[in-house]
């Protein structure tokens, strides 16, 4: 059977859950580094995005659809409860982290540290204080729904964690949002715990040059 191939930088927190999707299942896989909009990446995304995958003669692009495609195409431990009500919470704060917390935390702040746009190269300062206030609104959402239970969709470990966690893991290399970590107890709790899985640890990106 083919060896599946995951295509993306190792530095992106999409590439990053697939690749731990592969590990939760026991899934071999190889990873093909490759940024966005690169040709390798442009031939399977129709809007260049990473990460994307190749399993023989099958190709896919979008990190929901692949880790699906993972979740049943393999044997293993299931990524989302079988019960309807729980799976359909898990895809609940999978949409919520995709579409509200990483674009608060990652696409409006962190992105101002890395790709400022400033004439000098440093970070745009005004750009990530305008920031602040939903980044603050984050943490508030994941702190709430943390203190109720163990993992973010309930109490068991489920790919909503597994979506968070690459987001999460760069939030204390940054001053505003190590101040919230540190205010945030719950998050602070879980995410310990998520970091220690075999899939965590196997799957930790490269130091940022």
């Amino acid at each position: 059977m083919a060896t599946l191939e995951i295509i993306g930088a190792p530095l992106s927190n999409f590439v990053r859950v697939v690749r731990m999707a592969c590990h939760e299942k026991c899934v071999d896989y190889t990873l093909t580094p490759a940024r966005p909009h690169s040709p390798e990446v442009n031939a399977i995304s129709p809007v260049g995005k990473i990460p994307v995958m190749r399993h023989g003669d099958f190709v896919l692009a979008e990190s929901r659809a692949i880790c699906a495609y993972i979740d049943q195409a393999f044997p293993g431990p299931s990524l989302l409860p079988k019960d309807p009500k729980a799976a359909a919470l898990a895809e609940q704060w999978i949409s919520l982290v995709c579409t509200t917390i990483d674009v608060a935390l990652l696409r409006n702040y962190v992105r101002h540290y890395f790709f400022p746009g400033t004439p000098d190269g440093k970070p745009d300062r005004p750009a990530i204080e305008a920031g602040l206030p939903k980044c603050r609104e984050a943490f508030a959402i994941m702190e709430t729904e943390l203190s109720r239970h163990a993992f973010l969709a309930g109490d068991s470990f489920t790919l909503a964690d597994i979506f968070l966690l690459p987001i999460v893991h760069i939030m204390p290399a940054f001053p505003e949002t190590a101040e919230m970590m540190k205010g945030s107890p719950a998050v602070s709790a879980w995410f310990a715990t998520v970091s220690a899985r075999p899939s965590a640890q196997a799957t930790v990106p490269p130091p940022r040059m």
